[in-house]
């Protein structure tokens, strides 16, 4: 062979390797694949997966425990990766009403994506101790932890991350690091202000306090490949009880300012990702937000959505983190497609938010409708309560109550973060409007402001909005708390719907009140969406305690509170 020959062939073999280079940088070729919100079911190309877990060194040698599924074949793939609090995947996940969520994300191992689990420092077979709740050290490993799987052989180099609840808050805090690898996010039900989140009016209500767990505990879990006698998972057992006891943390910060000296910092400021908003604007990442109208945080993913341009949110009728009804698991596939491996599934054509309505008639998400929205719902008239007890009434005049913290709910509300509210007859007082003559779509933020008198220097105040049927049953659609002294309204650092007030909650924004005064509060109730069918009255009821506080005042058994209904407004987006 002549060497004209010999240097063409070679250009050839050349061009072919090169070929298949890029073939296998990206996988999935179509430029556009079939979709649609919530319907997203392109050919799975690699039925195979290889699952491994090992340890990977963070910068001060700590070692955080990984778990990989990935394609059993050749080339690089996108990584999609949950900052968690073990790399454990137990029997259930997935199952439930969970079925296609957030537990199911290693599935998509199945469509060219490698996916990874790295246990948080301090948590599960990771080493090390936890200082705070998703605070700058957790931060800056998932920017470790990003880059690394950005530059392994198997990674095409386009990296997301997805989470929900305390993974979602360390989805939303790797972003403000921004890793030059982070091209997504998939969060739900994580905390935009951490102080809003866990002190909702000041008042420390709902949540569990965070992982808390003894050395007998951490050894349930499965160790790493390579530690079958569980030596390494003892080690790291042993060194998480040096972890920060965060039912201490949260309880020695009842200010927003609050120092924590557990920690070292303004913990509340520190552990909240909407602190660093301007970094996660300017790392330009695309975020999609998941929640539920039945979720306490559901307020924290709205405020994302209104404080980060481009985001995405869709919420539904659920508790924390579920997703029945809603294949959530083939819409976090089209979004990442479009993003990590660049195919056009239709996404960037669909509105930025998408929600499902439920109502009395409907308490399950079976055959959920889902409409669109290009913003948040905004303005509403403020209606008088009424002194009569009618709502919307002109007339004037108090209606007060007893404060009781012996009651309880009538029926099982659930625990920890999948807790709900509940109605109690006799507790407190209400004001009920007319019979619905059609049925009726509530879809925003309502605002309470209650002129009221207390017979004690504090108070802590509960608003329900509720759907009364014409038996009386009574559902609760949303609601809202504030404690008293913490009443003082400033303008919000961050975009919040329109008409809400802010609560700044710093230790010297607490005013007593003093006993038999009128003092003016105004809060907001969670954001809501509902149907009141016809036939059905909306009210509002007033309470001085809540079963699911965690803190209620030392004095507020046998306190008394009474309302001004003729001055006290509701408004209703």
């Amino acid at each position: 062979m002549s060497r004209r020959s010999r240097l063409i062939l070679a250009a050839a073999i050349t061009l072919v390797l090169a070929g298949v280079a890029a073939f296998l940088l990206v996988p999935d070729r179509p430029a556009t694949a079939a979709g649609s919100f919530g319907s997203y079911r392109p050919e799975a190309g690699y039925p195979e997966r290889v699952s491994e877990s090992f340890y990977l060194p963070m910068r001060d040698g700590t070692r955080l425990a990984v778990r990989l599924d990935r394609p059993a074949a050749p080339g690089r793939f996108p990584v999609l990766w949950q900052h968690s609090l073990s790399i454990d995947r137990k029997p259930e996940d997935g199952a439930g009403p969970r079925t296609g969520g957030f537990q199911a994300m290693p599935e998509l191992a199945a469509h060219g994506y490698v996916v990874a689990q790295v246990a948080r420092r301090g948590n599960g077979q990771s080493f090390g101790a936890r200082r705070g709740y998703n605070d700058r050290i957790e931060a800056m490993d998932a920017y470790e932890v990003t880059e690394w799987l950005a530059a392994q052989p198997w990674s095409a180099g386009n990296v997301g991350m997805y989470g929900c609840s305390n993974t979602g808050d360390a989805a939303m805090h790797a972003m403000t690091v921004r890793p030059p690898h982070l091209k997504a996010v998939l969060a739900g039900c994580f905390s935009w202000d951490k102080y809003d989140a866990w002190r909702v009016g000041g008042i420390s209500a709902q949540w569990g306090f965070g992982p808390a767990r003894t050395v007998a505990q951490d050894m349930e879990n499965q160790p790493v490949d390579g530690d079958p006698d569980k030596v390494l998972l003892a080690q790291a057992a042993q060194e998480h009880q040096q972890s920060t006891v965060l039912a201490d943390l949260w309880r020695g910060m009842p200010f927003r300012d609050s120092f924590s000296p557990l920690v070292q910092s303004r913990f509340w400021s520190e552990g909240s990702s909407g602190s660093y908003a301007g970094a996660i604007r300017d790392s330009g990442i695309p975020l999609y937000v998941v929640g539920g109208w039945r979720d306490e945080l559901r307020g924290q993913g709205i405020a994302s959505l209104l404080n980060v341009p481009g985001s995405r949110l869709l919420i539904g009728p659920w508790k924390h983190c579920e997703n029945a009804g809603f294949a959530l698991i083939e819409e976090a596939h089209r979004f990442f497609d479009r993003h990590l491996k660049g195919i056009d599934t239709g996404i960037d054509a669909d509105p930025p938010i998408h929600y499902a309505t439920p109502s009395s008639d409907r308490a399950d998400a079976t055959g959920l409708t889902w409409k669109s929205a290009t913003s948040w719902p905004t303005g509403g008239t403020p209606t008088p309560l009424g002194g009569d007890g009618v709502l919307g009434s002109p007339a004037t005049g108090p209606r007060g109550f007893t404060v009781g913290t012996g009651v309880r709910c009538p029926s099982d509300p659930g625990s920890g973060a999948v807790i709900q509210p509940c109605h109690i007859p006799g507790s407190g007082t209400g004001w009920a409007g007319p019979v619905l003559d059609r049925d009726t779509e509530i879809t925003g933020t309502p605002v309470a402001e209650l002129s009221l008198r207390a017979d004690r220097s504090d108070a802590h105040v509960f608003a329900y909005l509720e759907d009364v049927a014409p038996d009386g049953t009574t559902t609760v659609i949303t609601e809202g708390r504030q404690q008293v002294s913490l009443r003082a309204e400033h303008p919000s650092p961050y975009a919040l719907p329109e008409g809400v007030p802010w609560h700044r909650a710093w230790a010297a924004d607490a005013a007593p009140v003093t006993p038999g005064e009128t003092t003016r509060v105004r809060f907001a109730l969670l954001p809501t969406s509902y149907l009141v069918p016809a036939g059905h009255r909306v009210q509002l009821t007033v309470t001085g305690y809540d079963p699911r506080e965690t803190g209620a005042l030392p004095d507020a058994d046998g306190s008394h509170l009474e309302l001004d209904g003729g001055t006290s407004t509701l408004t209703l987006p």
